[in-house]
């Protein structure tokens, strides 16, 4: 039964896409090379409000998404994951880690909604948060 459990942590892999305009969060399964799962702040949902933050901030900052938009595309993976039956899905450490910190905050924003919708992130536990 272990050997069970320890098979489908390492079934599905979170994998996040960064860039100064959107955040994309997307579950594999490493093996295959499939995605299960996916979430983007470039979805129609998102536009017009990027729309509108973009013209309006002061001072301009690099990047359009933060916490809140993170939280947001980790409530809608969660939801497309549960959806596909998956309960549990694991993170790349190394990555995660090397980071840089200004991204810190919104991923942890991002793991905390997958993990409310009923997934469980394997491995966030072990990032350290600001």
């Amino acid at each position: 039964m272990a050997a069970s459990s320890a098979a489908e942590s390492t079934a599905h892999m979170l994998r996040l896409v960064l860039t100064c305009r959107k955040i994309t969060a997307e579950v594999m399964i490493p093996r295959t090379g499939a995605i299960v799962a996916m979430a983007s702040s470039g979805e129609q949902e998102f536009v017009q409000q990027h729309r509108a933050r973009l013209f309006s901030r002061f001072p301009r900052s690099r990047s359009i998404w933060d916490a809140r938009d993170a939280a947001r595309v980790g409530e809608k993976l969660g939801l497309r994951l549960r959806g596909a039956g998956v309960d549990v899905v694991e993170v790349d450490l190394d990555l995660e880690l090397s980071r840089p910190p200004h991204y810190r905050r919104p991923l942890a924003s991002l793991f905390l909604s997958v993990q409310q919708a009923g997934v469980r992130v394997a491995g966030a536990d072990k990032l350290k948060w600001p």
